[in-house]
């Protein structure tokens, strides 16, 4: 089995090439490019590429790994698009980003909007091209973004903004994040598979490999935000590269302070534990699941 932090190189390793090569360097010039790319290349776990790396390992899919690979940095551009937005005064209003000062800080407002439309539109222009070229793919590049929308991550933030400066129940909260976190995370789960059996609308329907699959996003994304809401209360900007004590600065409703901080611990683990359930059932069907394990372990103990 693999320590994270190798899982993590060697992803790092894998994706950068293909991140560095999505605008023509023609453009490199352009401001909102270079905006774009400031982002884009800041760094960070790239937890979603790794994911989509590991399921495509775990299902035993080589021979399709560039178009893995192309549809992983699709997914990361649209996380940092995300990401970008996400930052900016009308939204959480951050300044520090992955240990460097947020786009709108480094561009400013204007071009912080226009890279992180780039980076989405980039990314619908590639899924689109790449549905055209293989057309056995449309399943998954429409799944790509049709959890990007207003059915995951945006729809997630659009609770998110509406629920600002009030309390809102554990249920919605628990929506509210299995779509801002859990659609993306859910994304690089499945696509791999989605790439590897030519999904279409009719042959996903009660596959029971998809099924688990996506139970393992589930947990991974619920444990990873509970995590994220334990370690803003617990740790410091100099450890996560982001400001910390924000959602109490912002009255957010998070898992920590509707549960409590015992509770939310308790939780966490609950969702660890639920992912090792599934990665069993999978081991179980012949996947090999030793990085994912890892990844799990990682989710618990992680400091950043």
């Amino acid at each position: 089995m693999s320590d994270i932090n190798s899982l993590i190189s060697s992803c790092e390793s894998w994706i950068t090439p293909e991140l560095e090569s999505v605008f023509d360097p023609s453009m490199a010039s352009d401001v909102t490019v270079k905006a774009a790319m400031y982002s884009l290349m800041a760094g960070g776990k790239r937890l979603r590429p790794l994911m989509m790396k590991m399921t495509s390992e775990m299902i035993d899919c080589t021979d399709i790994s560039s178009d893995v690979l192309y549809y992983a940095a699709t997914l990361e551009m649209i996380h940092t698009y995300s990401l970008i937005h996400d930052d900016l005064p009308a939204m959480d209003n951050d300044d520090l980003r992955r240990g460097k000062p947020t786009c709108h800080k480094a561009y400013g407002e204007g071009f912080a909007i226009l890279a992180g439309d780039l980076l989405l539109n980039t990314a619908c222009e590639r899924l689109m091209y790449k549905a055209m070229e293989k057309p056995e793919y449309a399943y998954a590049s429409y799944k790509m973004a049709n959890l990007a929308g207003i059915d995951g991550m945006i729809g997630g933030q659009s609770i998110d903004l509406a629920s600002e400066d009030k309390k809102i129940d554990l249920d919605l909260l628990f929506k509210l994040q299995e779509k801002k976190t859990g659609a993306l995370i859910e994304s690089a789960v499945v696509t791999p598979y989605y790439l590897a059996n030519k999904s279409t609308v009719s042959s996903v329907v009660g596959d029971e490999t998809l099924s688990l699959l996506k139970m393992l996003a589930g947990h991974i994304g619920l444990a990873f935000q509970i995590k994220d809401d334990i370690l803003d209360v617990t740790s410091s900007a100099e450890v996560l590269g982001k400001n910390v004590g924000k959602d109490q600065r912002d009255e957010k409703s998070t898992f920590v302070t509707l549960l409590g901080f015992d509770a939310a611990c308790d939780y966490l683990n609950k969702e660890v534990e639920g992912a090792r359930k599934v990665l069993s059932c999978l081991n179980g069907k012949g996947y090999r699941t030793a990085d994912y394990e890892t990844l799990v372990d990682y989710l618990v103990n992680r400091e950043k």
